[in-house]
């Protein structure tokens, strides 16, 4: 069990601003504690299952972030964006005063699954090449799929920047026009240019699962929530599944 720390030292560490800025929340009686009005910044509160409400608003206590977020479309998922809004613009300020990241990209016009954290040990094992684990796409194409297109897909294709091919590890045919498609690496616009050297071409872009962790069904786009330790734990236990394959 950790031990307890003073409330401004906790909202710090959550991303409410600097530590002047958090001691004045608590004396402007901006800060609830576990249902309870704080009064006293250097309180030491136990953060086992704690949940603040700051200006009004539940903020459940995490020592570190983990979140799925449910990407939609016309979004970058950078800081500093050149052509689209940011999906940081979509999130709490805290998880941005923390130093919330991506655990890999998106392109802008692709929706779906993406893991973020402040854990740079997380994020680097989600996305180290030594490391890289199952993603699922489901690909819509102008264009019926082929069997002959996926047979191709399984086999690997060349693309023009090297000459190594890249494969599916999986394809699963939802309709005449729409696969899911399971694959480990993470090329540059690498399934877009999977599908165009088949022969066909992508018209939208999802991801749906990371790993063995699957988007649940009733996250709305530009929604985000908590991973817990359930959670976590699929997720390790990909990165396992998949050293045991190699």
């Amino acid at each position: 069990m950790s031990k307890p720390l003073p409330l401004e030292k906790i909202l710090f560490s959550q991303g409410f601003g600097t530590r002047r800025y958090c001691s004045d929340l608590v004396l402007a009686d901006l800060v609830m504690v576990n249902g309870a009005l704080a009064e006293d910044p250097d309180e030491r509160i136990a953060t086992e299952g704690l949940v603040l409400n700051v200006e009004g608003k539940d903020w459940e206590f995490h020592e570190k972030a983990y979140l799925a977020f449910n990407k939609p479309p016309n979004y970058e998922c950078s800081h500093k964006t050149t052509h689209h809004p940011s999906i940081y613009s979509l999130l709490p300020k805290p998880f941005v005063e923390r130093g919330l990241q991506c655990v890999g990209r998106l392109d802008f016009d692709t929706t779906g699954l993406i893991l973020m954290s402040d854990d740079g040990q997380f994020i680097h094992k989600m996305t180290t090449p030594k490391k890289n684990i199952g993603k699922v796409y489901e690909i819509t194409t102008p264009e019926p799929i082929t069997q002959k297109q996926i047979d191709h897909l399984l086999r690997g294709v060349v693309l023009d920047d090297d000459p190594k091919p890249c494969f599916a590890t999986a394809c699963h045919q939802l309709s005449d026009n729409t696969l899911a498609m399971t694959i480990v690496e993470g090329r540059y616009h690498q399934v877009k240019r999977m599908m165009a050297a088949v022969g066909n071409h992508v018209a939208q872009l999802h991801r749906t699962e990371i790993g063995q962790y699957v988007m649940p069904a009733d996250l709305a786009e530009g929604e985000w929530r908590w991973l817990y330790q359930d959670d976590l734990k699929q997720l390790s236990q990909s990165v396992e599944h998949y050293h045991a394959k190699t």
